[in-house]
C-alpha cells in the first residue's frame, strides 16, 4: 500500500458550536463530559477512505466570531476547511458566513475544499436553522453539507469522509485541452 497521503484539516466556527466535541468524537471515541472553551488543539489521525490512506493532521481552532482576525496559519498549509455552526444559533451561521469570506480572501480564490457542518441537529426543539435553508448555502458555495450530533456521535464520521472528499475534487487536474483548428 502507498504511504498514507498528508492532509491538514481546519475546523472553524463560532464559539460553544461543538467545534472540540466533533473532533474529539471523531478522533477519540466520546463525546466531552464538560464544555472547557478551546484554545486551540491539533489531532492527528489515520483515516482510510475510498482504498487511501490520509494521515490527517486535524486543527481544532478557539471559537471565532465576525470581528476575528483570521490566523494566517489558519490559511497556510491547509487542504480543507469544515466550518461548524449550530442549528439552534442563527448568529452561529452568520459568523460562519464571515469566517467563510474572510478565508476565501486571505487565500485570493473563490473556491476552496469545505464542508458546512450543522452541530447539534439533536437539540430538535432548539432549532433555528433548517436544513434547507443550509443545504441552500452550501449549494451557493459550492461545497459539502452535513448535519450531526457531536454529542450523539450521529453523521461525525461522514463530516470528515466530506472534508477528504472536498480536497480530493479539488487536486483533479482538469483534462488537457485537444489540440485542433476552431471553425468561426
Amino acid at each position: 500500500m502507498p504511504p498514507p497521503k498528508q492532509r491538514k484539516i481546519c475546523v472553524m466556527g463560532f464559539r460553544a458550536v461543538g467545534k472540540s466535541t466533533i473532533t474529539i468524537q471523531f478522533v477519540e471515541n466520546h463525546s466531552p463530559d464538560t464544555y472547557n472553551p478551546t484554545i486551540e488543539n491539533t489531532y492527528k489521525k489515520i483515516i482510510k477512505h475510498q482504498g487511501q490512506e490520509y494521515a490527517t493532521e486535524i486543527i481544532d481552532t478557539a471559537g471565532q466570531d465576525e470581528y476575528s482576525i483570521l490566523n494566517n496559519k489558519y490559511s497556510i498549509g491547509i487542504h480543507g476547511y469544515i466550518l461548524v455552526y449550530s442549528v439552534a444559533s442563527r448568529s452561529s451561521l452568520e459568523t460562519i458566513k464571515a469566517l467563510n469570506d474572510k478565508i476565501l480572501n486571505s487565500l485570493g480564490t473563490e473556491k476552496i475544499p469545505r464542508v458546512l457542518v450543522g452541530n447539534k441537529s439533536d437539540l430538535v426543539n432548539e432549532r433555528v436553522i433548517s436544513k434547507e435553508e443550509a443545504q441552500s448555502l452550501a449549494n451557493e458555495w459550492d461545497c459539502a453539507f452535513v448535519e450531526c450530533s457531536g454529542k450523539n456521535n450521529e453523521n461525525v464520521e461522514e463530516v470528515f469522509k466530506q472534508i477528504l472528499n472536498e480536497v480530493g475534487k479539488s487536486q483533479q487536474t482538469e483534462p488537457p485541452q485537444k489540440e485542433g483548428c476552431i471553425l468561426m
